[in-house]
């Protein structure tokens, strides 16, 4: 590419990636000095002035998002031909690469990459955006570990244009959902069955589906179910291949309801592995619950560690083992099986009292005889099923009382992470799940949000930047723009101050002024009424020169004659008040002596 410096401040240092839609380059603000990532549209889409108009609208939309686990975006603009956006600069690998490098990754940290996108998506999707586009290619992961979703909008954009040999939009039939190979729009879920065969391939290092053509692999997405991951892994834990194959349901209904849930379920999942690893408990033994009338069965009881449940596992699939292997495996398998059931009847027989039964036996008290009744028959023993109770209303209550309130009530109390609200006190909760007065079976975990109080967010430096683009920034912080044009020697156009200035921590909704300058333009003073001598003077004192006088008799000045002594000045050029260029000449009219 023959430009290297794109409108005077972002400069092409490095191709490191190109797409079908876009080369990426390495670059440098040279405005802020800093390092940034810039992609620049292929010749064949800057030629179509529909798909630029909604790059265009999208990208300034992504630009709005604000998440650590999303790319921001900076700056989106265009230099003659070219068209380009300025993100955020990720000095890492995509997952794809570190994928094809390592094969499967480690499962803890497969799960925990996944996760931290999910908390990245729900993010853009509570803004109403859905990215379309979900894949390894798109997931940035830096050597510390951070973890950065890229390509918001911009994927958007794409899906908008690409159509296949049939017509059908989509994106990368590796990882398209269902609904999107039939034509359907995306949703949210949409992007939870991308990012379902995201997790499948870190865990797996293959793909689900493989075909000779993007049509072939897209009708295996909409009617072949997947393999189970654990064919080709056998690591991964059954309920962790449950989860996966769960967000790789045919219908979206079936999938996690919203990306936090699915991240939730991650994390209880990573929460519950770690525990593992110290103790692992027996799982008591839990009666289905039972319906109501008019309210849907609440979902099975968290763990004792009071984490939100992962979803049951599906059954057991039965692979063939590799040639010489069978007898000992098999045998290691019944040993196992064994030893297993050796450990539930014991458990069993203590939790019914039958060791109670034993003891008394032992001590020389026999258990009362079983009388036989002809023709009677043995009543089966009803396991009782947990009472139901009334979900308490905690919200505005502070942490303390709510739990309180939550386990008087037979229900185990779960925190979730602190989060911002503008409406609620610090301290106290504004969210919880199940709603107030939802109808569950007794220990059912009730999860709440204690509120941090309102979010503040850092200003910005946006001095030296673009008027239009700092106005742009500062309203999708949240903040109301108050813009004030002044003259500056910093260039016609470009912020030189901010009230307040850069760094304060500020409420959404806010008034930030940004002044932006006019020009290096000094105000002609009103000169009018004053001596020539005078005058002169303090166009001087203005930044400005004066080049000459034009003196004017009665016969010009007519009533003005009347008004104004001799060598008093009657006019200038330019007028008082008026703003002009710094050092512009200046011409007086004074009346002749």
């Amino acid at each position: 590419m023959q430009q290297k410096i794109l409108n005077n401040r972002y400069e092409l240092e490095q191709k490191i990636g190109e797409g079908g839609m876009a080369r990426v380059y390495r670059g440098r603000d040279m405005r802020l000095n800093r390092r940034v990532a810039i992609k620049v549209l292929h010749a064949q889409h800057a030629a179509d002035s529909g798909f630029l108009q909604r790059f265009h609208h999208e990208a300034q939309a992504a630009a709005g998002l604000h998440h650590p686990c999303i790319v921001d975006v900076y700056d989106v603009g265009q230099d003659g031909e070219v068209h380009y956006i300025v993100m955020e600069f990720v000095d890492g690998s995509d997952l794809k690469s570190l994928i094809l490098r390592h094969g499967a990754l480690p499962i803890e940290r497969a799960v925990a990459i996944v996760e931290d996108v999910a908390r990245g998506l729900e993010a853009a999707h509570r803004l109403g955006m859905v990215h379309r586009d979900v894949k390894p290619q798109n997931i940035l992961v830096n050597p510390s570990g951070e973890v950065k979703i890229t390509d918001f909008g911009i994927a958007k954009s794409a899906l908008s244009t690409a159509l296949t040999e049939t017509g059908i939009m989509f994106g990368t039939a590796d990882y398209i959902s269902p609904e999107q190979a039939r034509g359907q729009p995306a949703t949210p879920r949409s992007d939870i069955y991308s990012l379902g065969v995201t997790l499948y391939e870190a865990l797996t290092g293959r793909l689900p589906f493989s075909g000779d053509t993007s049509i072939a692999v897209a009708m295996q997405h909409v009617g072949v179910d997947p393999p189970p991951p654990r064919m080709f892994n056998p690591q991964i834990p059954p309920l962790l291949e449950a989860l996966v194959l769960r967000t790789l349901s045919k219908n979206p209904d079936e999938r996690p309801a919203s990306a936090r849930e699915f991240a939730d379920l991650l994390r209880a999942y990573r929460s519950a592995s770690q525990e593992a690893t110290i103790v692992r408990p027996v799982a008591p033994r839990v009666a289905p619950r039972p319906a109501v009338a008019g309210v849907a069965a609440a979902s099975p009881p968290a763990n004792a560690s009071g984490r939100a449940p992962l979803p049951a596992p599906r059954p057991a699939v039965i692979t063939r083992s590799p040639p010489g292997s069978g007898g000992r495996d098999l045998g290691v398998f019944l040993l196992g099986m064994l030893f297993i059931g050796l450990i539930l009847g014991a458990v069993y027989l203590f939790a019914s009292g039958a060791f109670d039964s034993l003891i008394s036996f032992s001590s020389g008290s026999l258990p009362p005889p079983v009388v036989a009744t002809p023709g009677a028959t043995a009543e089966p023993t009803a396991t009782p099923s947990p009472p139901l109770v009334v979900v308490p209303d905690v919200i505005l209550l502070d942490e303390r009382a709510a739990i309180a309130t939550i386990e008087r009530a037979g229900l185990l109390p779960y925190a979730e992470l602190p989060r911002s609200s503008d409406v609620v006190s610090p301290g106290l909760i504004f969210d919880q799940y199940p709603r107030a007065s939802a109808v569950v079976t007794a220990s059912t975990v009730v999860t709440y949000v204690v509120s941090t109080g309102p979010e503040l967010v850092t200003l910005p430096d946006v001095v030296t930047m673009r008027g239009v683009d700092a106005e742009f920034q500062l309203r999708n912080l949240g903040f109301q723009v108050q813009v004030v044009s002044a003259p500056d020697r910093l260039s016609a156009g470009f912020v030189f101050r901010s009230e307040p200035q850069a760094g304060v921590r500020l409420r959404r909704g806010e008034v930030v002024t940004i002044f932006v300058s006019l020009g290096d333009k000094v105000r002609m003073p009103d000169v009018t009424g004053l001596r020539e001598d005078e005058a002169i003077r303090r166009i001087t004192a203005a930044d400005l020169n004066w080049s000459y006088s034009d003196y004017q008799g009665c016969d010009k000045l007519g009533e003005l004659c009347d008004r104004f002594g001799p060598g008093v000045v009657v006019s200038s050029i330019p007028r008082g008040g008026d703003l002009v260029d710094r050092g512009a000449p200046v011409t007086l009219g004074v009346r002749a002596p």
